[in-house]
């Protein structure tokens, strides 16, 4: 298998991945970071829901392009510090 086929099924799995929000805290957190933190909290909060699909936080972040990787870098770098969980649907 190539590395491009490679890195695009670990893609497409992130891409169906319910992200659950541990902690709300922004601390050294960087701009793109900060946004998808306060749309999880935000969601929690008005719709009650725990969990929202990455594919959500993309769209509704207007994110696409260049930016979708850089926000499945920005959600592995806040499940590294424990903000955040990834859990596979």
């Amino acid at each position: 298998m190539g590395a491009s086929r490679l890195r695009k099924n670990s893609e497409q799995t992130l891409v169906r991945t319910l992200v659950v929000l541990i902690r709300n805290t922004t601390w050294r957190c960087g701009k793109l970071e900060k946004s998808i933190v306060h749309h999880l909290y935000k969601r929690h909060m008005t719709l009650g829901k725990i969990g929202v699909s990455v594919r959500d936080i993309m769209q509704n972040l207007n994110l696409g392009g260049e930016k979708k990787d850089e926000c499945l870098d920005a959600l592995k770098r806040l499940e590294k510090r424990n903000i955040v969980k990834l859990m596979l649907l």
